[in-house]
């Protein structure tokens, strides 16, 4: 999914069809039902695609989703799902903005869930970008933060404040540490604490 700088867009005849055009005073706005959209590299390797029962676009298309699932690939696998209320894609497709409900899941045994108010991927550097109301969440543990990055490399930031969560083996919370940063593995499934003002604290639950 790296050094992508060109995106083709396939158009699966937007399933049942377009809706007549709106005009927006110097724009015009075309709606959508059922889109179901895959967008490739210039190599031709499908890096993510896009289904929204409900979306438009402009003469700049810029596309406007409702309840999107998006799915993101790593070669013929998926990488992540990731749902939304809102989505906002732009900039050539290279730009996708979703708000409200997000959620974005791993498909690996033990699923990880990771929420947010907010995300935007800039998509040919493969950042992730999430704020509001973070929650990463497994079997195991809980992170909460107000904003948090994923990268290429797999590793979530989260930023300060970080409340950290273990669970036992009946769910419930074993104990916690609070942090200014903290970064989760998703391949190792380790997490490491960084303060640089204030000392890592920790409270173990009896």
């Amino acid at each position: 999914m790296n050094n992508i700088y060109r995106l083709i867009i396939f158009f699966p005849f937007f399933v049942l069809g377009c809706a007549p055009n709106v005009f927006d005073e110097n724009k015009v706005i075309q709606k959508m039902d059922n889109l179901d959209m895959n967008i490739f590299s210039k190599t031709g390797v499908k890096i993510y695609s896009i289904k929204s029962p409900y979306s438009t676009y402009n003469d700049d298309f810029e596309f406007q989703l409702k309840n999107t699932t998006i799915n993101i690939f790593n070669g013929e696998e998926t990488k992540y799902i990731i749902y939304s209320d809102e989505s906002t894609l732009s900039d050539n497709n290279k730009l996708l903005k979703l708000k409200g409900n997000v959620k974005l899941k791993t498909l690996k045994q033990d699923e990880d869930n990771l929420y947010a108010d907010n995300f935007i991927w800039n998509i040919e550097e493969n950042k992730y970008l999430l704020e509001g109301n973070i929650r990463f969440e497994n079997k195991n543990i809980i992170l909460n933060s107000e904003k948090a990055k994923l990268g290429s490399d797999n590793i979530i930031e989260f930023f300060n404040p970080v409340k950290y969560l273990v669970k036992d083996k009946n769910k419930e919370n074993k104990y916690e540490i609070n942090s200014e940063n903290a970064y989760y593995n998703l391949k190792t499934e380790s997490v490491s604490f960084e303060a640089k003002d204030k000392r890592v604290r920790s409270i173990i639950y009896f």
